[in-house]
């Protein structure tokens, strides 16, 4: 793969631990964690980076760490559409998607790079071209953004 145009990154499970924080009243928080920024920070220089969510019902959680605080593109996509989106809005040859679970496991042999957290669902962390040794939500992202910079844009 030449240098990537796109890095796509799948929120829930990926920047946040994957859990979800309920009371009676339903979700009130997820976790996410402090290093990605700085990741995204300096890739961001170089490519163009999208986030998308499944969480319909905590996207408003996603969307104030996500889009607010550190001004990333984000759509809510669900896992049953997120083939014919991605098809849609990206050349997938020249694209790093990241995602942790079972339904994103299976778009990775169909983008031109791919990536899993150490914390991922196995099936993910088996197709992946790269897994990370850090967790979901503890730097992984971070980590997937210096291994891109490392990987295919390192004279720059």
């Amino acid at each position: 793969m030449m240098k990537p145009k796109n890095f796509i990154i799948d929120v829930d499970g990926v920047f946040t631990t994957g859990q979800f924080l309920y009371t009676e009243e339903g979700k009130f928080a997820k976790i996410f964690g402090p290093h990605d920024n700085d990741g995204i920070k300096l890739l961001g220089k170089l490519m163009n980076i999208q986030t998308i969510s499944a969480d319909k019902r905590g996207f408003g959680i996603t969307k104030k760490r996500i889009a607010d605080d550190m001004h990333l593109k984000l759509e809510l996509v669900s896992e049953e559409d997120r083939l014919n989106w991605l098809k849609k809005n990206f050349n997938l040859d020249e694209s790093v998607f990241m995602g942790d679970s079972m339904h994103d496991a299976r778009l990775f042999e169909l983008v031109g790079y791919s990536i899993a957290p150490a914390s991922a669902f196995y099936l993910a962390r088996e197709k992946a071209d790269f897994v990370t040794s850090h967790k979901a939500g503890e730097g992984a992202v971070a980590e997937a953004c210096l291994h891109i910079i490392d990987k295919f844009f390192k004279s720059v």
